[in-house]
């Protein structure tokens, strides 16, 4: 890294990079851009100065056409090629955590909020978009807002929304953290409210009611039972999971429960539909006395996408062994509008989020050259 960013012995603070006010070069390499972007804080819901930042540095070069809606920035090359590729990252990071500004440490490690998920992912492409003018594939750089929270203020799911055609491509790229391996697809995920009836009672005339909580038990029983499914697609085996992750009930401490509610989330391999996930769900607690049945949030899964020709070069030019995408990501919005998607990022995603996030160096250079070394074969 060059001499403007400083290099802090691990385990102590220190500011690399330009303050937030000043505009992104481009010129820097991955890893100097990725703590310039840790420094620029970007917390969901405030998006829009690096947004405006994006948006300057891609509009100040002349092979790119950029669009934007919201805070989210869209750059397109225009060369006629016969393929289209995305490249697509969110901007935003979970809250700072005492962890901004960034610092590098003697192990050529970088940390700092958004180092993993996924500020170093946006720094590759920005430096893609800057040196590759004319890739051997047409291009586009799609930059969203709102990833890490709600799915209804998430920045992609708004722009394939009210600009599809902005989105249309034969493959896409999504640079979420993936420790430098290509992660196929995603597994889909849903959640719902399983809730039991029963009838108030002072608790020291219990037989005079009926006991909510006890009532789900049997759902209960049949998570502890259930036996999930590893399903191989395109050679990558899946895990699904069916799991309580929450559970309330009780009014009082003298008061039998008249209601409980068991929250479970079920994530589901890419050969289910998010009906066929829905139904298998409504099956397995058919018979467990559920009195109402919610879908509380639903995000279907993504297949992997491997056999297209397009993904098979690109695993050849990046290395490595594909893997299944355990997780959900953005790959399930381009799998609905048609696009094939992998994730391929730099950072550990078992770093995202913690308050020690960071990622190495090396990986984000190394991600930065091979795809570059793809776009440019």
């Amino acid at each position: 890294m060059s001499a403007g960013y400083a290099l802090c012995p691990k385990g102590q603070g220190a500011r690399v990079g330009a303050m937030a006010d000043t505009p992104l070069d481009l010129t820097l390499d991955a890893a100097e851009l990725t703590a310039r972007l840790v420094d620029f804080p970007s917390e969901s819901g405030t998006e829009e100065p690096l947004a405006d930042a994006i948006e300057s540095a891609l509009r100040a070069l002349p092979h790119l056409s950029v669009e934007r809606y919201g805070n989210n920035v869209v750059a397109r090359t225009g060369l006629g090629r016969a393929e289209r590729v995305i490249l697509a990252g969110h901007i935003d990071t979970v809250p700072i955590a005492g962890n901004v500004p960034s610092r590098l440490d003697e192990d050529g490690v970088l940390w700092g909020c958004g180092t993993c998920d996924m500020k170093a992912g946006v720094a590759v492409q920005l430096r893609i978009a800057a040196t590759v003018p004319a890739p051997n594939r047409d291009l586009t750089f799609v930059f969203y807002d709102n990833e890490e929270v709600a799915a209804e203020l998430n920045g992609l799911k708004h722009v394939a929304e009210a600009h599809p055609e902005w989105l249309e491509g034969d493959f896409a790229v999504l640079l979420e953290p993936s420790d430098g391996q290509v992660e196929g697809g995603c597994q889909g995920t849903l959640r719902v409210l399983l809730k039991t009836a029963g009838e108030r009672a002072h608790s020291a005339r219990s037989w005079m009611g009926a006991n909510a909580i006890h009532a789900a038990a049997p759902i209960l029983a049949r998570l502890a039972e259930y036996k999930p499914r590893y399903p191989v697609i395109d050679g990558l085996e899946y895990r699904e999971g069916l799991n309580a992750v929450g559970i309330t009930g009780g009014v009082a401490g003298n008061v039998i429960p008249d209601e409980c509610v068991v929250t479970v989330n079920f994530r589901y391999a890419p050969d289910r539909s998010p009906e066929e996930a829905l139904a298998h769900v409504r099956e397995v607690f058919a018979d467990c006395g559920v009195t109402e049945f919610v879908v509380d949030d639903h995000s279907g899964a993504a297949l992997p996408g491997l056999s297209h020709p397009a993904a098979a070069a690109f695993i050849e030019a990046v290395g490595g062994t594909p893997q299944p995408k355990y997780g959900w990501t953005d790959v399930s919005r381009f799998a609905a509008l048609g696009v094939p998607a992998v994730n391929y990022g730099p950072g550990n995603p078992h770093l995202a989020h913690k308050r020690d996030e960071r990622v190495e160096v090396a990986k984000i250079l190394a991600g930065e050259e091979r795809l570059r070394a793809w776009l440019t074969a």
